[in-house]
């Protein structure tokens, strides 16, 4: 499969380690944008223990980003998971050339990264664990 844009090696080594990573307690995301110059997916920020209100507070307002994002789920037996999530993040505002790379893109990257859960979102206010939870649990 080709794309518009490629995903820097760099950035598929940090994601296997992020992905394998169990260290911490709570959610962990790793936040990605396209280097529009190079046309090359590349990391914007990492983040541990991190609520998703927080995460919100660090995406910008006018631009897309991909986060994957090891969730914490609570099931109803107590148990616990980190489902490796990807969230295409594309704010209403952003200008209809930046969407369509970022969503022409957004195939190839996923299956770089190897992830199966995909949600997209266009505004902050949907992403709260209510939400992430009515898409996970069954």
């Amino acid at each position: 499969m080709t794309s518009t844009c490629e995903v820097d090696s760099q950035v598929l080594e940090k994601l296997r380690k992020f992905r394998f990573s169990k260290s911490s307690k709570g959610n962990a995301a790793f936040v990605l944008k396209i280097d529009r110059e190079k046309l090359l997916v590349v990391e914007d920020e990492q983040y541990d223990n991190i609520s998703l209100e927080e995460l919100i507070e660090e995406l910008p307002e006018n631009s897309p980003r991909y986060i994957v994002l090891s969730y914490e789920l609570l099931h109803d037996d107590g148990r616990k998971s980190y489902p490796l999530i990807l969230i295409y993040y594309s704010p209403v505002t952003t200008n209809p050339e930046t969407n369509m790379l970022y969503a022409s893109a957004k195939t190839y990257f996923q299956q770089k990264a190897d992830l199966n859960k995909v949600f997209d979102i266009r505004e902050t206010e949907t992403l709260t664990d209510e939400w992430l939870k009515s898409k996970l649990l069954p």
